[in-house]
């Protein structure tokens, strides 16, 4: 089930490595065990080229750097001590040689800023320290290719100021960067995701309002399987759940935190429905849990054209949704007694998809590589899951999967996150333009 919204993603003060992946194939998932994965954090996931695995493929840009994430110094090539404030930018930035450097980035001035080394002629980013405070200095370490770079500094609520430019003197291999987007080329990726909302809401609406009928009439039987096709129906509505507000909180909530658990009367939706409906519970006391339910979708389906969907949210969510897969469905902690995590996994994995549908151009300019891994392991994911579906169409519960299915299920879905980790940086809204 979708959780409530997560956290902006909160600032920090790291560079992001480019790195050559010299082998192109991914080796199989390494074996996890088959005991609940740890719950992840609802916050932007590390760069994959900040742990040396990504490549970023820009034909573009022909200079290049290896950006590696801010440490230490390291004892590279003379340190240069770059300043940074709403007044300048790039003080102190001395001729330049191939090979690794290390870049003393000091705020001397009074606000936040985001620092950038880039490319001047073309904005593409080599390494960024987000979110640099007054008065403070950091380290960003990197190995410089032959090519011209520069520093853009961008304190919090002026204007951006950018260094002179520097030619790296040398010979060296060239790297490619990250080509910043902006909200407008996210613009018509939103447009195509909100019209597959709008549609699949109204076939939510339509399941829901089956499911009502079945529990009003007393068929539980029915309801049971009326209960998956609805569920499922709004599972795969996948990253507008953030945009859903507290409807999310209503239609398909858990009883975690709650006061009464599982009896709390704000325990409401999906899996309080399916709770009584796997507990035995008669349909008399289900009938109210099932109008409520058929309500909210409803309400939800007015509310939808008047909410705000940030264009930022889609590339966040390209990961995010099967983060919260591996730690609600993967681990049963979603399961109310229907035993069917694994096909709301499924369903996930759909969502998945239609995100990346949408966002496939623009992936595909900055790491055409990466995105074949990606398929490469969405396919693979799905294979996994689709083997707990039984014939008659029922599914095995994560907690009756043998250790080895268990255990490449979780491993399977572990790659596929590293795979899809790299999304959001690369579709960043940066302030480097």
């Amino acid at each position: 089930s979708a959780p409530a919204a997560p956290q902006a993603a909160q600032p920090t003060q790291t560079a992001e490595a480019v790195t050559p992946v010299q082998n192109p194939e991914v080796p199989e998932p390494a074996a996890t065990p088959a005991a609940s994965a740890p719950a992840p954090a609802a916050r932007k996931p590390t760069p994959r080229w900040a742990l040396g695995t990504a490549v970023v493929a820009v034909p573009a840009v022909i200079a290049g750097a290896v950006i590696v994430a801010v440490g230490p110094d390291s004892g590279g090539k003379g340190a240069q001590t770059i300043e940074v404030s709403s007044a300048s930018c790039g003080k102190g930035f001395g001729d330049l040689t191939t090979g690794e450097h290390v870049f003393q980035m000091k705020n001397t001035g009074d606000v936040a800023a985001e620092v950038y080394l880039m490319d001047p002629s073309s904005s593409a980013v080599y390494g960024e320290i987000e979110s640099l405070a007054p008065g403070t200095t950091r380290p960003m370490t990197a190995t410089i290719g032959t090519g011209t770079y520069a520093w853009r500094c961008v304190p919090n609520g002026k204007d951006a100021v950018t260094s002179e430019s520097k030619r790296a003197s040398g010979t060296g291999s060239s790297t490619t960067a990250v080509v910043p987007i902006t909200e407008k080329d996210l613009e018509a990726p939103l447009d195509q995701y909100r019209a597959y909302v709008t549609e699949h809401l109204n076939e939510l609406a339509g399941d829901t309002d089956t499911l009502k009928q079945d529990v009003d009439s007393g068929d539980l039987p029915k309801a049971k399987q009326d209960w998956l096709t609805a569920h499922l129906a709004y599972n795969r509505l996948g990253a507008a759940y953030g945009t859903f507000q507290d409807w999310d909180k209503k239609i398909d909530g858990r009883a975690d935190g709650l006061t009464g658990k599982v009896q709390d009367p704000d325990f409401t939706g999906f899996h309080r429905l399916e709770y009584g409906l796997w507990h035995g519970a008669a349909a008399a006391a289900l009938a109210p849990v099932a109008d409520q339910l058929a309500a909210d979708v409803h309400g939800l389906v007015g509310d939808w054209p008047k909410q705000d969907f940030d264009p930022a949210d889609l590339p966040l969510r390209a990961h995010e949704i099967l983060e919260n897969t591996l730690q609600f469905q993967l681990t049963g902690d979603a399961d109310y007694g229907s035993g069917s995590t694994l096909a709301t996994a499924e369903a996930n994995l759909t969502g998945t998809r239609e995100v990346l549908t949408v966002i496939r151009p623009l992936v595909q300019a900055r790491d055409p590589r990466g995105l074949a891994g990606i398929d490469s392991w969405l396919d693979r994911f799905g294979a996994v899951v689709d083997a707990a579906k039984q014939p008659d169409g029922t599914w095995t519960p994560v907690a009756q999967l043998d250790p080895a299915a268990r255990q490449k299920l979780n491993g399977t879905l572990g790659e596929l996150l590293e795979q899809l980790s790299v999304v959001p940086d690369l579709l960043e809204i940066r302030k480097a333009t």
